[in-house]
């Protein structure tokens, strides 16, 4: 069978559900560690965008490699997953301090992006929170394989 570059494969399709749950059940895992006062609105459903988007691009095209990869696919889409969800949330908290007037111009606002960030990391540094990320994007990743050998 020929492989295209955005063939739908059902192990995008595994991967996109896998990776977005995780990003659903590791949102509801932050909401405690974040500050009373933090305001999530639509947090959950755009890391659950977000991680079938990863489990869409980055783990399905990298499905059909072998069992040591599947685990590296997985983290791979995790790393991706958490790095989105970092730009995405404090982008989104960086729009809403430049409404608030502030940042004086593009640059600091940027650089306030990537404060956002940093702080964002420090509550996040949590043992189970961190734990249940690794071991959910490793069985993500072997999913991902188990539905790109079998289905393919």
């Amino acid at each position: 069978m020929i492989k295209t570059r955005y063939m739908p494969t059902a192990g995008r399709l595994v991967g996109a559900v896998s990776l977005g749950a995780l990003g659903w059940f590791g949102s509801d895992m932050v909401r405690p560690l974040m500050p009373d006062y933090t305001s999530f609105g639509w947090f959950n459903y755009v890391n659950l965008v977000l991680g079938i988007l990863c489990g869409w691009f980055v783990m399905g095209s990298r499905a059909g490699r072998g069992w040591g990869e599947a685990i590296s696919n997985g983290l791979t889409g995790l790393f991706a997953l958490v790095f989105w969800g970092f730009f995405a949330q404090s982008f989104n908290l960086m729009l809403k301090q430049s409404l608030e007037k502030r940042f004086e111009g593009p640059v600091e606002a940027i650089l306030g992006m990537f404060k956002n960030a940093a702080e964002y990391a420090a509550y996040l540094v949590d043992p189970m929170l961190i734990a249940t990320l690794t071991v959910g994007g490793m069985a993500s990743g072997l999913v991902t394989e188990i539905a790109a050998r079998r289905w393919s």
